[in-house]
């Protein structure tokens, strides 16, 4: 390790605090959690409570191969963000825009297929079974003004005496 702290690292197309520690840092990428930080931190050999802006290059490096592809390096596959992946049934980690390309996908595969998420998404309604009647409403407004509820009460009256 270096004496020196570099305070920004570039760790998998990702600009990360050189002042986190391992799992923290790797936590920043999309696609990879605190947990997995661990997991990665414990198979390159380095001590999870080290900051990542004191490793050297070829430390990150390592930490950059794992991340890659983290089966091959003894991870289990149900750490992995993709397992049985639906279009290649292989167990897949994606970081990154990999990871919301597929997502994008997924969601318009269900759209095509019209299952019940797909018509939720396709909607702009809530796709996991939460309330709708009060929330998650977009546009105008409903509720009604005092002032106008007061002004067309009053209108009322001198429109039945009309009449």
């Amino acid at each position: 390790m270096s004496k020196e702290l570099r305070y920004i690292v570039r760790v998998l197309n990702t600009d990360v605090d050189g002042t986190l520690k391992i799992p923290y840092a790797l936590a920043r990428v999309k696609g990879i959690g605190v947990n997995l930080g661990y997991a990665i931190a414990r198979v390159s050999g380095l001590d999870p409570d080290v900051r990542i802006g004191q490793l050297s290059d070829k430390q990150l490096e390592k930490l950059e191969q794992i991340a890659r592809n983290p089966e091959a390096h003894g991870i289990p596959g149900w750490f992995l963000n993709r397992s049985h992946d639906p279009s290649t049934g292989r167990n897949l980690h994606l970081l990154g825009a990999d990871l919301d390309l597929a997502v994008k996908e997924d969601i318009q595969q269900m759209i095509r297929t019209r299952s019940w998420k797909g018509i939720r998404h396709s909607l702009g309604l809530k796709v996991r079974g939460q309330r709708t009647r009060t929330t998650g409403r977009s546009g105008m407004t409903v509720g009604v003004s005092r002032k106008a509820a007061q002004a067309q009460a009053q209108a009322q009256p001198k429109a039945e005496e009309k009449t």
